[in-house]
């Protein structure tokens, strides 16, 4: 145990923050009723979530086995508790969050122009670069067309799990959303305390109860890539082969490319697409990115 924190000081933080979230009812923390439930208030796994980091590691700082929590970790568990100043001020005294500087991502990613410039040549192939918190921050015109029945393409949990188009574009939404969530449980190990990932976390927390859901369970390794089944309104059903590099030169941000098997009909269909989304270039909106 740390030397400057006592049993009494670890006892009495875990009192407290179960004390708090007890007093908390999940429509007060913006969570919608889900009939009786076996315990009052808000659950670990619910705290966890609307803070933006794992139930494993809310359920480390509750049993004072945390013994380094962040200063913006610690901010994010008092705004779901929704603590006051007094109640605040003792959270910090009980907790004595590390003072050391995080190394975090930035918050605004960009995608070099290099590779910008390198997947907009690709004309048959989708291609695009997602940022540590899976925000999209560049598509070439294949992908923006193939990702075109969704409203938002922007973050590729926000599309899973906000955008009904999800249900009918993938053949198998589950396995899809298991592997986002998985990859960003990994990269929140990683960060605790990364704003934007606090930040996606609890948005999703608070409009999802599927992601609350998935968010809850521990993955211990990011499922594998493989063939991507979809069925896209124009072109019909296609099977991608998903292909998923880390940048090196952006440590966080990786490359997606999704291919067809030669001489398929998904090489077809996506053939097509290509041509439909050609004819229809100077009518079109390209997809959200991050700036």
């Amino acid at each position: 145990m740390d030397k400057d924190k006592h049993p009494d000081s670890v006892e009495g933080l875990g009192r407290f923050l179960r004390s708090r979230r007890e007093q908390l009812t999940p429509a007060a923390a913006g969570l919608p009723s889900t009939g009786r439930r076996r315990v009052p208030g808000l659950r670990r796994d619910e705290v966890a979530a609307l803070a933006g980091v794992s139930a494993s590691y809310y359920m480390r700082l509750e049993q004072g086995r945390e013994l380094n929590p962040s200063r913006r970790v610690l901010e994010a568990v008092a705004r779901v508790l929704q603590l006051d100043d007094e109640e605040r001020l003792e959270l910090f005294r009980m907790a004595r969050p590390s003072t050391r500087r995080m190394r975090s991502p930035m918050r605004v990613e960009r995608a070099g122009a290099a590779l910008r410039q390198l997947i907009e040549s690709w004309t048959r192939t989708p291609a695009f670069i997602i940022g540590h918190a899976q925000d999209i921050l560049a598509a070439n015109e294949l992908a923006a067309a193939l990702y075109s029945d969704f409203t938002q393409r922007d973050n590729v949990l926000r599309m899973l799990f906000l955008d009904p188009a999800a249900q009918a574009f993938y053949r198998n939404p589950e396995r899809a959303r298991h592997r986002a969530v998985a990859d960003l449980q990994q990269t929140a190990a990683e960060t605790p305390d990364d704003p934007r990932i606090l930040e996606l976390v609890g948005e999703l927390a608070v409009r999802s109860g599927d992601f609350r859901a998935l968010w809850a369970r521990e993955y211990t390794q990011v499922p594998p890539y493989d063939v991507k089944r979809m069925h896209h309104s124009a072109v019909g059903d296609l099977e991608l082969h998903h292909e998923a590099l880390h940048i090196r030169s952006a440590p966080g941000q990786q490359l997606i490319i999704l291919q067809p098997e030669p001489g398929s009909a998904s090489a077809d269909a996506l053939t097509l697409l290509a041509s439909i989304s050609a004819r229809a270039l100077p009518q079109q909106q390209g997809p959200v990115t991050r700036s």
